[in-house]
Protein backbone atom coordinates (compact mmCIF):
# COMPACT_ATOMS: atom_id res chain seq x y z
CA UNK A 1 0.00 0.00 0.00
CA UNK A 2 1.26 3.43 -1.35
CA UNK A 3 2.03 5.45 2.09
CA UNK A 4 0.91 9.59 2.02
CA UNK A 5 2.82 12.04 3.19
CA UNK A 6 1.04 15.18 4.47
CA UNK A 7 2.05 19.06 4.84
CA UNK A 8 3.13 20.46 8.17
CA UNK A 9 1.16 23.74 9.01
CA UNK A 10 1.22 24.87 12.90
CA UNK A 11 3.21 21.77 13.82
CA UNK A 12 0.41 19.54 12.61
CA UNK A 13 0.17 16.93 9.36
CA UNK A 14 -2.50 18.40 7.26
CA UNK A 15 -3.67 16.46 4.17
CA UNK A 16 -4.48 17.74 0.87
CA UNK A 17 -7.74 17.80 -1.76
CA UNK A 18 -5.40 16.26 -3.70
CA UNK A 19 -1.76 14.04 -4.04
CA UNK A 20 0.63 13.94 -5.61
CA UNK A 21 2.85 10.36 -6.77
CA UNK A 22 6.45 10.79 -6.20
CA UNK A 23 7.73 8.58 -9.59
CA UNK A 24 11.50 6.60 -9.00
CA UNK A 25 13.11 8.02 -12.37
CA UNK A 26 14.90 4.40 -12.19
CA UNK A 27 11.85 2.64 -12.36
CA UNK A 28 8.58 4.13 -13.22
CA UNK A 29 6.38 1.59 -11.70
CA UNK A 30 8.10 2.07 -7.93
CA UNK A 31 5.80 5.16 -6.53
CA UNK A 32 8.31 6.29 -3.50
CA UNK A 33 5.02 7.91 -2.19
CA UNK A 34 1.90 9.71 -2.31
CA UNK A 35 2.47 13.33 -1.07
CA UNK A 36 -0.57 16.05 -0.53
CA UNK A 37 -1.15 19.14 -2.83
CA UNK A 38 -1.40 22.31 -0.34
CA UNK A 39 -4.23 24.76 -1.84
CA UNK A 40 -3.78 28.32 -1.25
CA UNK A 41 -5.72 28.38 2.03
CA UNK A 42 -3.36 26.23 3.57
CA UNK A 43 -0.83 28.32 2.51
CA UNK A 44 -2.48 31.14 3.93
CA UNK A 45 -2.49 29.46 7.00
CA UNK A 46 0.80 28.58 7.85
CA UNK A 47 1.78 31.74 7.04
CA UNK A 48 -0.59 32.56 9.76
CA UNK A 49 1.07 30.02 11.73
CA UNK A 50 4.46 31.30 10.98
CA UNK A 51 3.67 35.12 12.05
CA UNK A 52 2.07 33.78 15.39
CA UNK A 53 5.22 31.88 16.39
CA UNK A 54 7.63 34.73 15.17
CA UNK A 55 7.69 36.78 18.23
CA UNK A 56 8.40 33.91 20.45
CA UNK A 57 11.28 32.23 18.20
CA UNK A 58 13.05 35.52 17.17
CA UNK A 59 13.38 36.43 20.69
CA UNK A 60 14.82 32.86 21.73
CA UNK A 61 17.78 32.34 23.14
CA UNK A 62 20.79 31.30 20.90
CA UNK A 63 21.41 27.92 23.65
CA UNK A 64 17.63 26.26 22.59
CA UNK A 65 18.15 27.66 19.00
CA UNK A 66 21.49 25.62 18.63
CA UNK A 67 20.22 22.62 20.90
CA UNK A 68 17.33 21.61 18.22
CA UNK A 69 19.46 22.35 15.40
CA UNK A 70 22.42 20.24 16.76
CA UNK A 71 19.85 17.85 17.67
CA UNK A 72 18.58 17.71 13.86
CA UNK A 73 21.95 17.31 12.36
CA UNK A 74 23.01 14.31 14.70
CA UNK A 75 19.53 12.55 13.16
CA UNK A 76 20.20 13.31 9.81
CA UNK A 77 24.13 12.13 9.83
CA UNK A 78 23.07 8.70 11.46
CA UNK A 79 20.19 8.29 8.90
CA UNK A 80 22.08 9.52 6.21
CA UNK A 81 22.09 6.06 4.47
CA UNK A 82 18.31 5.75 4.55
CA UNK A 83 17.60 9.24 3.66
CA UNK A 84 20.12 9.22 0.77
CA UNK A 85 18.48 6.08 -0.28
CA UNK A 86 15.43 7.78 -1.16
CA UNK A 87 17.15 10.50 -2.09
CA UNK A 88 18.37 8.49 -4.97
CA UNK A 89 15.39 6.68 -5.28
CA UNK A 90 13.08 9.74 -5.73
CA UNK A 91 15.43 11.71 -7.74
CA UNK A 92 18.11 9.55 -9.92
CA UNK A 93 21.26 10.41 -8.47
CA UNK A 94 23.17 7.49 -7.38
CA UNK A 95 23.34 6.17 -4.19
CA UNK A 96 26.65 7.21 -3.53
CA UNK A 97 25.74 10.93 -4.51
CA UNK A 98 22.53 10.34 -2.22
CA UNK A 99 23.82 9.50 0.73
CA UNK A 100 26.77 12.17 -0.05
CA UNK A 101 23.93 14.85 -0.45
CA UNK A 102 21.78 13.80 2.84
CA UNK A 103 25.75 14.50 4.44
CA UNK A 104 25.94 17.29 3.64
CA UNK A 105 22.78 18.38 4.96
CA UNK A 106 23.51 16.98 8.08
CA UNK A 107 26.86 19.06 8.03
CA UNK A 108 25.00 22.32 7.17
CA UNK A 109 22.98 22.10 10.45
CA UNK A 110 25.92 21.31 12.49
CA UNK A 111 27.75 24.08 11.03
CA UNK A 112 24.39 26.53 11.67
CA UNK A 113 23.79 25.33 15.12
CA UNK A 114 27.17 26.64 15.64
CA UNK A 115 26.18 29.95 14.01
CA UNK A 116 23.27 30.54 16.56
CA UNK A 117 26.24 30.82 19.23
CA UNK A 118 28.31 33.16 17.07
CA UNK A 119 26.22 35.81 15.74
CA UNK A 120 27.92 39.35 16.91
CA UNK A 121 27.66 43.10 16.85
CA UNK A 122 29.29 46.28 17.33
CA UNK A 123 29.76 48.65 20.14
CA UNK A 124 31.09 52.15 18.71
CA UNK A 125 31.32 55.43 19.99
CA UNK A 126 29.29 58.39 18.03
CA UNK A 127 31.08 61.29 16.26
CA UNK A 128 28.81 62.97 19.13
CA UNK A 129 30.15 63.20 22.27
CA UNK A 130 28.11 61.22 24.91
CA UNK A 131 26.50 59.35 22.61
CA UNK A 132 26.91 55.50 21.80
CA UNK A 133 25.94 53.34 19.12
CA UNK A 134 25.24 49.49 19.10
CA UNK A 135 24.82 47.83 15.52
CA UNK A 136 23.00 44.56 15.94
CA UNK A 137 21.36 41.73 13.28
CA UNK A 138 17.89 40.54 13.54
CA UNK A 139 15.88 38.12 12.05
CA UNK A 140 13.81 39.15 8.76
CA UNK A 141 10.87 37.79 9.83
CA UNK A 142 9.01 35.76 7.82
CA UNK A 143 10.88 33.60 5.05
CA UNK A 144 9.23 31.62 2.03
CA UNK A 145 11.16 29.37 0.36
CA UNK A 146 10.77 27.73 -3.27
CA UNK A 147 13.30 24.97 -3.51
CA UNK A 148 13.91 22.43 -6.91
CA UNK A 149 14.11 19.34 -8.02
CA UNK A 150 18.11 18.96 -8.52
CA UNK A 151 19.28 19.01 -4.47
CA UNK A 152 16.44 18.10 -3.13
CA UNK A 153 17.64 17.79 0.93
CA UNK A 154 20.83 19.66 0.64
CA UNK A 155 19.09 23.17 -0.81
CA UNK A 156 16.16 22.88 1.69
CA UNK A 157 18.92 22.32 4.56
CA UNK A 158 21.01 25.14 3.06
CA UNK A 159 18.03 27.55 3.35
CA UNK A 160 16.29 26.23 6.17
CA UNK A 161 19.30 25.91 8.38
CA UNK A 162 19.86 29.87 8.64
CA UNK A 163 16.84 31.06 8.71
CA UNK A 164 16.39 29.38 11.67
CA UNK A 165 19.58 29.64 13.18
CA UNK A 166 19.12 33.76 12.95
CA UNK A 167 15.54 33.26 14.52
CA UNK A 168 12.91 33.12 11.51
CA UNK A 169 9.93 31.47 10.93
CA UNK A 170 9.86 29.65 7.45
CA UNK A 171 7.04 28.53 5.09
CA UNK A 172 8.78 26.17 2.46
CA UNK A 173 7.38 24.97 -1.14
CA UNK A 174 9.81 22.15 -2.07
CA UNK A 175 10.31 20.83 -5.61
CA UNK A 176 6.46 18.87 -6.50
CA UNK A 177 8.86 16.93 -8.52
CA UNK A 178 10.42 15.05 -5.26
CA UNK A 179 8.98 16.16 -1.86
CA UNK A 180 10.08 13.08 -0.31
CA UNK A 181 13.30 14.28 1.00
CA UNK A 182 12.21 17.65 2.14
CA UNK A 183 9.91 15.97 4.04
CA UNK A 184 11.67 13.69 5.84
CA UNK A 185 13.98 16.47 6.07
CA UNK A 186 10.80 18.86 7.87
CA UNK A 187 9.39 15.93 10.07
CA UNK A 188 13.30 15.60 11.34
CA UNK A 189 13.62 19.25 12.77
CA UNK A 190 9.74 18.92 13.90
CA UNK A 191 10.67 16.10 16.29
CA UNK A 192 13.87 18.03 17.21
CA UNK A 193 11.54 20.40 19.40
CA UNK A 194 10.63 23.43 17.38
CA UNK A 195 7.85 25.09 18.63
CA UNK A 196 4.61 25.01 16.68
CA UNK A 197 4.25 27.24 13.33
CA UNK A 198 8.53 27.69 13.32
CA UNK A 199 8.86 25.56 10.18
CA UNK A 200 5.46 24.93 8.17
CA UNK A 201 6.04 22.70 4.95
CA UNK A 202 3.05 23.04 2.36
CA UNK A 203 3.73 20.82 -0.78
CA UNK A 204 1.60 21.42 -4.42
CA UNK A 205 2.40 23.23 -7.77
CA UNK A 206 3.94 26.37 -7.94
CA UNK A 207 1.74 27.77 -9.47
CA UNK A 208 -0.39 27.72 -6.73
CA UNK A 209 1.29 27.48 -3.55
CA UNK A 210 4.46 28.76 -4.79
CA UNK A 211 2.32 32.19 -6.43
CA UNK A 212 0.18 32.66 -2.92
CA UNK A 213 3.46 32.58 -1.23
CA UNK A 214 4.90 35.39 -3.35
CA UNK A 215 1.84 37.10 -2.89
CA UNK A 216 1.44 37.13 0.32
CA UNK A 217 1.93 40.25 2.19
CA UNK A 218 2.54 38.91 5.83
CA UNK A 219 5.99 36.86 4.08
CA UNK A 220 9.31 39.17 4.74
CA UNK A 221 11.57 37.61 2.31
CA UNK A 222 11.79 35.15 -0.32
CA UNK A 223 14.40 32.05 -0.83
CA UNK A 224 14.09 30.58 -4.88
CA UNK A 225 16.44 28.39 -6.45
CA UNK A 226 15.54 27.84 -9.65
CA UNK A 227 15.53 28.14 -13.81
CA UNK A 228 16.06 31.92 -14.71
CA UNK A 229 12.69 32.40 -16.61
CA UNK A 230 10.83 31.55 -13.18
CA UNK A 231 13.61 33.74 -10.54
CA UNK A 232 12.86 36.73 -12.96
CA UNK A 233 9.30 36.24 -12.27
CA UNK A 234 9.57 35.75 -8.79
CA UNK A 235 12.41 38.78 -8.79
CA UNK A 236 9.30 40.91 -10.01
CA UNK A 237 6.20 39.93 -7.21
CA UNK A 238 8.32 40.56 -4.78
CA UNK A 239 9.28 44.42 -5.85
CA UNK A 240 5.97 44.28 -6.65
CA UNK A 241 4.55 43.00 -3.30
CA UNK A 242 3.10 45.56 -0.69
CA UNK A 243 5.24 46.08 1.28
CA UNK A 244 8.36 44.79 -1.05
CA UNK A 245 10.16 41.69 -0.11
CA UNK A 246 13.80 40.69 0.58
CA UNK A 247 14.47 38.71 -2.90
CA UNK A 248 17.50 36.07 -2.80
CA UNK A 249 17.72 34.29 -6.07
CA UNK A 250 20.03 31.17 -7.11
CA UNK A 251 19.36 30.30 -10.78
CA UNK A 252 21.64 28.87 -14.19
CA UNK A 253 24.87 28.00 -15.14
CA UNK A 254 26.69 27.65 -18.25
CA UNK A 255 29.98 27.38 -17.16
CA UNK A 256 33.04 27.00 -18.49
CA UNK A 257 35.66 24.69 -18.27
CA UNK A 258 39.19 26.04 -19.97
CA UNK A 259 41.44 23.69 -20.69
CA UNK A 260 45.18 24.58 -21.70
CA UNK A 261 47.89 22.90 -23.59
CA UNK A 262 49.68 22.43 -20.23
CA UNK A 263 47.54 20.68 -17.95
CA UNK A 264 47.78 17.44 -16.74
CA UNK A 265 45.60 15.50 -19.21
CA UNK A 266 44.46 12.93 -16.57
CA UNK A 267 43.57 15.74 -13.85
CA UNK A 268 41.42 17.98 -16.89
CA UNK A 269 39.69 15.01 -18.43
CA UNK A 270 38.43 14.08 -14.75
CA UNK A 271 36.97 17.20 -14.24
CA UNK A 272 35.58 18.05 -17.36
CA UNK A 273 33.41 14.36 -16.90
CA UNK A 274 33.17 14.08 -13.61
CA UNK A 275 32.00 18.09 -13.43
CA UNK A 276 29.78 17.78 -16.93
CA UNK A 277 28.34 14.22 -16.68
CA UNK A 278 27.69 13.22 -13.21
CA UNK A 279 24.48 13.83 -11.02
CA UNK A 280 23.42 13.55 -14.91
CA UNK A 281 24.43 16.77 -15.53
CA UNK A 282 21.37 18.19 -13.87
CA UNK A 283 23.13 20.97 -11.63
CA UNK A 284 23.72 24.46 -11.73
CA UNK A 285 27.34 24.03 -11.75
CA UNK A 286 27.86 21.75 -14.45
CA UNK A 287 30.38 22.54 -16.68
CA UNK A 288 29.00 22.05 -20.38
CA UNK A 289 30.98 24.45 -21.88
CA UNK A 290 34.65 23.05 -22.92
CA UNK A 291 37.37 25.51 -23.52
CA UNK A 292 39.93 23.33 -24.83
CA UNK A 293 43.57 24.91 -26.69
CA UNK A 294 44.20 23.81 -29.94
CA UNK A 295 48.05 22.19 -28.61
CA UNK A 296 46.03 19.69 -26.64
CA UNK A 297 42.52 19.45 -27.49
CA UNK A 298 42.43 16.34 -30.22
CA UNK A 299 44.10 14.48 -26.77
CA UNK A 300 41.42 15.74 -24.67
CA UNK A 301 38.55 14.33 -27.12
CA UNK A 302 39.89 11.20 -27.92
CA UNK A 303 40.66 10.67 -23.79
CA UNK A 304 37.13 12.06 -22.82
CA UNK A 305 35.94 9.26 -25.30
CA UNK A 306 38.20 6.73 -23.18
CA UNK A 307 36.81 7.85 -20.12
CA UNK A 308 33.42 8.06 -21.21
CA UNK A 309 33.27 4.39 -22.11
CA UNK A 310 33.70 2.92 -18.71
CA UNK A 311 30.85 5.19 -17.37
CA UNK A 312 27.90 2.94 -16.38
CA UNK A 313 24.41 4.85 -17.09
CA UNK A 314 21.90 2.45 -14.83
CA UNK A 315 19.43 2.50 -11.84
CA UNK A 316 20.70 4.96 -9.43
CA UNK A 317 20.34 2.15 -6.77
CA UNK A 318 22.21 -0.36 -8.58
CA UNK A 319 25.99 -0.90 -7.75
CA UNK A 320 28.31 0.42 -9.62
CA UNK A 321 26.52 2.54 -11.35
CA UNK A 322 28.10 5.93 -12.18
CA UNK A 323 25.69 8.41 -13.51
CA UNK A 324 21.62 7.27 -12.82
CA UNK A 325 18.83 8.36 -14.92
CA UNK A 326 17.39 11.77 -16.04
CA UNK A 327 14.57 13.12 -13.31
CA UNK A 328 11.77 12.57 -15.30
CA UNK A 329 10.17 12.41 -18.93
CA UNK A 330 10.05 16.49 -19.42
CA UNK A 331 13.75 17.40 -18.50
CA UNK A 332 14.38 13.77 -21.01
CA UNK A 333 12.46 15.52 -23.47
CA UNK A 334 14.39 18.67 -23.04
CA UNK A 335 18.02 16.98 -23.44
CA UNK A 336 17.00 15.56 -26.34
CA UNK A 337 15.74 18.29 -28.22
CA UNK A 338 19.37 20.34 -27.59
CA UNK A 339 21.16 17.45 -28.98
CA UNK A 340 19.18 17.42 -31.76
CA UNK A 341 19.63 21.35 -32.04
CA UNK A 342 23.95 21.20 -31.32
CA UNK A 343 23.45 18.54 -34.33
CA UNK A 344 21.34 21.10 -36.22
CA UNK A 345 23.83 23.83 -35.59
CA UNK A 346 26.80 21.60 -37.21
CA UNK A 347 28.26 20.20 -34.09
CA UNK A 348 30.00 16.69 -34.03
CA UNK A 349 28.44 14.17 -31.73
CA UNK A 350 31.45 12.05 -30.82
CA UNK A 351 30.16 10.44 -27.92
CA UNK A 352 26.65 9.26 -26.70
CA UNK A 353 23.17 11.07 -26.78
CA UNK A 354 21.52 8.05 -27.32
CA UNK A 355 18.38 6.19 -24.96
CA UNK A 356 19.24 3.22 -22.99
CA UNK A 357 17.54 0.54 -22.43
CA UNK A 358 17.69 -1.09 -18.54
CA UNK A 359 16.41 -3.97 -16.53
CA UNK A 360 13.86 -1.56 -15.15
CA UNK A 361 11.83 1.23 -17.30
CA UNK A 362 13.60 4.87 -16.69
CA UNK A 363 14.75 7.73 -18.11
CA UNK A 364 18.17 6.48 -19.65
CA UNK A 365 20.48 8.62 -21.81
CA UNK A 366 23.73 8.40 -22.04
CA UNK A 367 25.90 11.25 -22.05
CA UNK A 368 26.50 13.60 -24.92
CA UNK A 369 29.58 15.13 -26.16
CA UNK A 370 29.97 17.53 -29.47
CA UNK A 371 32.89 18.54 -30.45
CA UNK A 372 33.29 21.36 -33.35
CA UNK A 373 30.84 23.94 -31.60
CA UNK A 374 31.28 27.45 -31.34
CA UNK A 375 30.19 30.17 -28.19
CA UNK A 376 27.69 31.36 -30.44
CA UNK A 377 25.34 28.47 -31.08
CA UNK A 378 22.68 28.01 -28.85
CA UNK A 379 23.91 24.65 -27.20
CA UNK A 380 27.03 27.12 -25.81
CA UNK A 381 24.54 29.98 -24.74
CA UNK A 382 21.19 28.44 -23.21
CA UNK A 383 21.54 25.85 -20.12
CA UNK A 384 20.62 22.26 -21.24
CA UNK A 385 20.61 21.19 -17.61
CA UNK A 386 21.24 17.15 -18.48
CA UNK A 387 24.50 15.34 -19.31
CA UNK A 388 25.68 17.06 -22.31
CA UNK A 389 28.62 19.06 -23.25
CA UNK A 390 29.88 20.74 -25.89
CA UNK A 391 33.89 21.07 -27.00
CA UNK A 392 34.86 24.48 -28.08
CA UNK A 393 37.98 24.95 -29.64
CA UNK A 394 40.70 27.98 -29.22
CA UNK A 395 44.26 29.09 -29.91
CA UNK A 396 45.58 30.40 -27.01
CA UNK A 397 44.70 31.47 -23.39
CA UNK A 398 43.54 34.97 -24.25
CA UNK A 399 40.53 33.91 -26.34
CA UNK A 400 39.88 31.10 -24.10
CA UNK A 401 39.80 33.79 -21.22
CA UNK A 402 37.17 35.67 -23.21
CA UNK A 403 34.68 32.99 -24.26
CA UNK A 404 34.32 31.53 -20.80
CA UNK A 405 33.43 35.12 -19.65
CA UNK A 406 31.27 35.65 -22.79
CA UNK A 407 28.02 34.49 -21.38
CA UNK A 408 24.93 35.85 -19.33
CA UNK A 409 25.38 33.25 -16.81
CA UNK A 410 28.45 33.60 -13.98
CA UNK A 411 27.98 30.81 -11.67
CA UNK A 412 31.02 28.57 -11.46
CA UNK A 413 33.98 28.83 -14.19
CA UNK A 414 37.06 26.27 -14.12
CA UNK A 415 40.52 26.42 -15.78
CA UNK A 416 43.11 22.80 -16.16
CA UNK A 417 46.82 24.06 -16.36
CA UNK A 418 50.24 24.29 -14.78
CA UNK A 419 50.96 27.60 -14.86
CA UNK A 420 50.80 29.40 -11.78
CA UNK A 421 50.33 32.96 -14.02
CA UNK A 422 47.69 31.62 -16.26
CA UNK A 423 45.82 30.46 -12.69
CA UNK A 424 46.06 33.39 -10.67
CA UNK A 425 45.32 34.99 -13.59
CA UNK A 426 42.25 33.56 -14.51
CA UNK A 427 40.86 33.67 -10.36
CA UNK A 428 41.07 37.16 -10.95
CA UNK A 429 39.37 37.71 -14.12
CA UNK A 430 37.06 34.84 -14.50
CA UNK A 431 33.68 36.22 -14.14
CA UNK A 432 31.72 34.21 -11.86
CA UNK A 433 30.96 33.95 -8.23
CA UNK A 434 33.49 30.53 -8.27
CA UNK A 435 36.27 29.58 -9.85
CA UNK A 436 38.13 26.28 -9.96
CA UNK A 437 41.67 25.29 -10.50
CA UNK A 438 42.44 21.61 -11.51
CA UNK A 439 38.79 20.49 -10.10
CA UNK A 440 35.61 20.14 -11.77
CA UNK A 441 33.44 23.24 -12.00
CA UNK A 442 30.27 21.59 -9.39
CA UNK A 443 31.05 20.44 -6.10
CA UNK A 444 31.66 22.81 -3.29
CA UNK A 445 32.22 23.07 0.29
CA UNK A 446 29.30 23.90 2.98
CA UNK A 447 30.58 25.98 5.21
CA UNK A 448 31.66 28.92 2.21
CA UNK A 449 29.36 31.37 0.17
CA UNK A 450 27.82 29.99 -2.40
CA UNK A 451 26.86 32.58 -5.78
CA UNK A 452 27.04 33.96 -8.98
CA UNK A 453 27.12 36.78 -11.00
CA UNK A 454 25.33 38.07 -13.82
CA UNK A 455 22.18 36.34 -14.60
CA UNK A 456 23.28 33.39 -12.74
CA UNK A 457 22.61 35.24 -9.13
CA UNK A 458 20.57 37.82 -7.68
CA UNK A 459 20.63 39.13 -4.34
CA UNK A 460 22.95 37.89 -0.63
CA UNK A 461 24.98 34.56 -1.12
CA UNK A 462 23.53 31.16 0.14
CA UNK A 463 26.12 29.28 3.02
CA UNK A 464 28.35 30.08 5.21
CA UNK A 465 28.25 32.67 7.86
CA UNK A 466 27.98 34.85 4.51
CA UNK A 467 23.98 33.56 4.79
CA UNK A 468 23.47 35.87 7.53
CA UNK A 469 23.50 38.90 4.62
CA UNK A 470 19.98 37.28 4.01
CA UNK A 471 18.49 36.42 6.93
CA UNK A 472 19.01 39.26 9.04
CA UNK A 473 18.16 42.75 9.17
CA UNK A 474 21.12 45.26 10.46
CA UNK A 475 19.48 47.80 13.15
CA UNK A 476 21.90 50.56 14.12
CA UNK A 477 20.61 52.31 17.77
CA UNK A 478 21.95 55.61 19.16
CA UNK A 479 21.80 55.86 23.30
CA UNK A 480 22.82 59.28 25.24
CA UNK A 481 24.50 58.25 28.16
Amino acid sequence: MTEMFKNLIAGEWAGGSQVSRNINPSNTNDVVGEYAQGSVDQLNDAVAAAKAAFPAWSRSGPQERYEILKKASDEILARKEELGRLLSREEGKTLAEGIGEAGRAGQIFAFFAGECLRLTGEALPSVRPGVGVEITREPVGIVGMITPWNFPIAIPAWKIAPALAYGNCVVIKPADLVPGSAWALVDILQRAGLPKGVLNLVMGRGSVVGQALLQHKDVHAISFTGSVATGRKVAEACIASSPMKKVQLEMGGKNPLVVLDDADLKVAVEAAVTGAFFSTGQRCTASSRLIVQSGIHDRFVEACIERLKGVVVDDALKAGTHIGPVVDQSQLDQDLKYIQIAKDEGGKLVWGGELLNRETPGFYLQPALFTETTNSMRISREEVFGPVANIIRVKDYEEALAIANDTEFGLSSGICTTSLKHATHFRRNAEAGMVMVNLATAGVDYHVPFGGRKGSSYGPREQGAYAKEFYTTVKTAYTLA
